[in-house]
Order: structure tokens, then sequence, then C-alpha cells
């Protein structure tokens, strides 16, 4: 195997890994959690407004980190070969990303565009946009998420190339530290040909500008 096979293998590897069962808190605990961090920030808990907000945290968690009961390669498993010949680029743009920054569990949003060059397969449209939620429904960073993205598509459908393109703003930056606002981040992953090929590298330049 191929050293960028490996590399790819390794990162899908991780895509789908789920801390075990047993090492998962009970709701009852992560409700508790709540409510020391709202005493931390200086509020009481127990008045009105904020007893039910220790269940709503959890059930919150359960929606933003969803990613973790999913395994983004499954959800490309069902692909198509009848694609009468068609063996040029297929793009979905501006996939809306919601993801969560593990350093600061701060918001990550943007748009991620997703470009193949089809070999026999294609995968339908929507699963390109659950690939985006699945991986980004966790604690990431955005260069992971980025690889994750590109080397999942690469390893089920084994295209000649991968391109993902992820813009995204971070409150991380916004609403703490430095404070920056209107400041976006852009990473990219490129695969096979388009790692290769310069009039490739163009037609992405395009797509993400």
């Amino acid at each position: 195997m191929l050293e960028s096979d490996q590399l790819i293998s390794a990162a899908v590897a991780m895509a789908a890994s789920v801390a075990p069962e047993a090492a998962r808190p009970s709701r009852a605990e992560a409700e508790a959690a709540v409510r020391t961090l709202i005493r931390w920030a200086g509020d009481e808990p127990s008045r009105e407004g904020l007893l039910a907000t220790p269940a709503r945290v959890v059930r919150a968690y359960e929606e933003w980190f969803s990613g973790y009961r999913q395994d983004p390669a499954s959800l490309l498993s069902r692909t198509f070969e009848e694609v009468g010949g068609y063996d040029d680029l297929v793009v979905l743009r501006d996939i809306p990303l919601q993801s969560t920054c593990e350093h600061h569990m701060a918001a990550i949003r943007g748009v991620v565009h997703i470009a193949y060059l089809p070999n026999r397969r294609v995968v339908g449209i929507s699963k390109l946009a659950r690939l985006v939620e699945a991986c980004g429904r966790r604690l990431q960073i955005q260069e992971r998420l980025t690889a994750q993205i590109a080397d999942t598509l690469a390893h089920v459908l084994q295209p000649h190339g991968v391109a993902v393109i992820v813009q995204a703003s971070h409150e991380c930056l916004s609403s703490r530290g430095v404070r920056l606002h209107g400041v976006s981040m852009l990473t990219r992953r490129l695969l096979g040909q388009f790692a290769q090929e310069p009039q490739r590298r163009e037609i992405l330049a395009q797509l993400a500008g």
C-alpha cells in the first residue's frame, strides 16, 4: 500500500471511531456538569430561568455532536454505475457546515465545496451533504475536518481525484481572545488528479472564489 493510501486509511478509521459506550457519562452526570458550569459562570442553576437549562444543553449536545453516532464511510455505501459514460467533474458547492472547535468548544460555521472525478461510480448528492454533516457534528479543527471529508470520499468511491475546500468562520476567534470579526479560514485537500494537474487546480480556484 502506498504511503498516501495508508494516510487515507488512517484518516477514515479516525473519522469512524467513537468513544466506547461504557466510557460515556450518564445523562444525569452530564446535566450535573452543566449545573457546575453555570455556578462557575457566576449564576445559580436553581433559579427559575435556569432550572431546565441543563436538560436543554444535554439535548442540544446530542444534536450538535450526533456525528459520533455515525460512520461517515457508510453514508457513501450506495453508489451508482449507470452514468452514461460521464467522466468529468462532479461538483457540489456551498454545502452548509456547522461544527464545534475542539479547543474552546465554540461554533464553526461556513460552507464546504466538494469535487470529484468519477471512476465508473457516482454517489447521490445528498450523501455528500450528509458526509459533511457527519464529520462536522463532532469536536473538530478545520484542517482535520477537511481531510476526513476528502479521505472518506476517496476511500469509498476510489475516484480519479477528490477536492474538498472548506471556508468557515470561528467563534473562538470572534467572541474571545483577539475578537476578530469578518475573518474566515480556508482549507483544502487535493487528491489524485487534482493534486497532479495544474488545470484542475485552476478550476478549484474558481470554485472557491
